[in-house]
Parts: C-alpha cells; structure tokens; sequence
C-alpha cells in the first residue's frame, strides 16, 4: 500500500499516458504540465482506458514509481485538464467510491 502524509501534494495528469513510460518520459511529462513541481509532490496519471494507473513520486534520495492495473473496471477520473487533488479525493479515486455529497466536519484553514 502507498502510504500518504496527510499534507502531500497530490497532482492528477488529465490526459491519458502511455504505461510504457519511465521514469524520464514521466518527469519529462511533469516539467511540462506543472512547472518546477517535480520533487514538490505525487503525480499520478492513467492510460487511455483508465483502467491502469501510474504514480511517480520522489522518495528522498531518487524517484520511485508505483503502479497498479484493475483487472476488472476502470478508474473514475474525469477526463480533461491537469488539476491537484487532496489525498482524500485521491484514496477515492483509487478504490473507485463516487461520492453523492461530502460534508466536512470541520477546517482549521480560515
């Protein structure tokens, strides 16, 4: 499992990516979607039928990839431009849980 601190930024590539790609292809894909953000965050991005996903993060001393392919289903992220996410709407993504209503308990961002 991906562990996430509850402060990581979290960056959703809208277009789909070919899973063929590594770690160059993938930061080249980065520097030009989020300028100067590559060792700022988590940057995942999905294939064309959106049923594999790959994440590229730095993990302190190097980059580090993380994938994962649904044998069954897809991915329900909507196709479109490149965007942040929080970690909650990310931990949704990736179990596949479309929400009817979230409410917030609470926020101490004023």
């Amino acid at each position: 499992m991906l562990a996430l601190p509850a402060q990581v930024r979290l960056f959703l590539f809208g277009e789909p990516v070919d899973m063929r790609k590594t770690f160059e292809g993938l930061s080249g894909i980065i520097e030009r979607a989020f300028p100067g953000e590559l060792f700022a965050g988590v940057f995942i991005f999905l294939n064309k039928q959106k049923d594999r996903m790959k994440i590229l993060y730095w993990d302190g001393d190097g980059f580090a990839i993380w994938y994962k392919r649904l044998e069954k289903g897809s991915f329900l992220a909507e196709k479109g431009s490149s965007k942040t996410m929080n970690r909650r709407d990310f931990l949704l993504l990736l179990e596949g849980v479309i929400p009817k209503k979230i409410q917030r308990r609470f926020s101490l961002k004023k």
